[in-house]
């Protein structure tokens, strides 16, 4: 059905210019739940392409392979053209298109959150476990030789993943920002975000703020204090309207976020008090939608 999917492509990409082309800066929202769009499949999960106007980088992968490979083509998305992916977290809703993604671009590098034990794999550091030597050899973890080379498995043992544990610049004025969530029911769950350094001030790109859209901004705020553009979710898909207002109003006045696009995990709740609190910087964000930089 592939060929399908790229006659869908050509036929939406008509006349339209090449996404590399002009040095465009935009975000193009590809898996969402919501939108106007009906060439765009809807589902729960996230996925986007952020266009720096040098570089192109997908930003996680959605929640289903073959509804990611349809909203490609309903957008005309070329995948041997994109530079890098930003994984944001192991969550099944950003990662799902990933097999998709390494069989169109199979040695595009893919940037993931640190994390020796999750899906991605990774170098287990050489004292995760403790030793018995009074133990027999065969009761012994390797037969009691420590060894530094063991690494966990991978769902995807073809890819070539850089695990991101400090802030990170991949290219210039592009930054990834890690997080770690100390919310119950995510604890210790180790996120990436995505920050753009453009001349009004930082693009910023989430996928769940699983450790706190604050927390996110403060480590955003390392890299350049004027938070012009959040783009992505907010995980506050079950706020009560008293925590919805609270954010809208602590990104508008504490952390004098300029322009918001809300998505994904963000809630109906939430996208109400950030339509509310920001007005005509409130930017709609449904799957199909390309996002200039305001």
């Amino acid at each position: 059905m592939r060929w399908l999917w790229a006659i869908m492509a050509i036929a939406v990409g008509l006349g339209a210019t090449d996404r590399t082309a002009h040095g465009a800066e935009r975000v193009t929202i590809l898996y969402d739940a919501f939108g106007r769009s009906s060439a765009l499949t809807k589902d729960w999960g996230f996925s986007a392409l952020v266009e720096t106007g040098s570089k192109r980088i997908l930003f996680d992968t959605g929640n289903d392979g073959a509804i990611f490979e349809r909203n490609l083509a309903a957008a005309a998305i070329d995948l041997t053209k994109v530079d890098a992916v930003v994984i944001s977290h192991r969550h099944s809703d950003h990662i799902a298109g990933l097999s998709h993604v390494l069989e169109i671009a199979p040695r595009v590098q893919v940037y993931v959150p640190g994390e020796p034990f999750g899906v991605f794999g990774g170098l287990l550091p050489a004292d995760f476990y403790r030793s018995i030597e009074a133990l027999p050899p065969e009761m012994r973890y390797f037969g009691g030789i420590r060894r530094s080379d063991v690494r966990t498995g991978s769902l995807w043992p073809q890819a070539t993943f850089v695990a991101v544990d400090q802030t990170k610049e991949i290219a210039q004025d592009v930054f990834l920002l890690p997080t770690v969530s100390e919310v119950p029911g995510t604890r210790e769950l180790r996120e990436i975000s995505l920050a753009v350094r453009t001349p009004k001030g930082l693009l910023l790109v989430v996928g769940c703020s699983h450790a706190g859209i604050e927390r996110v901004l403060e480590a955003a705020a390392k890299v350049e204090s004027q938070l012009h553009f959040l783009v992505g979710g907010l995980h506050l898909v079950k706020a009560s309207d008293a925590e919805s207002a609270a954010t809208a109003a602590a990104l508008r006045d504490k952390w004098k976020v300029e322009y918001v696009a809300p998505g994904h995990c963000t809630g109906e709740p939430t996208f109400a008090a950030l339509r509310a609190s920001f007005a005509a910087h409130y930017f709609y964000a449904g799957v199909g939608t390309v996002l200039p930089i305001p």
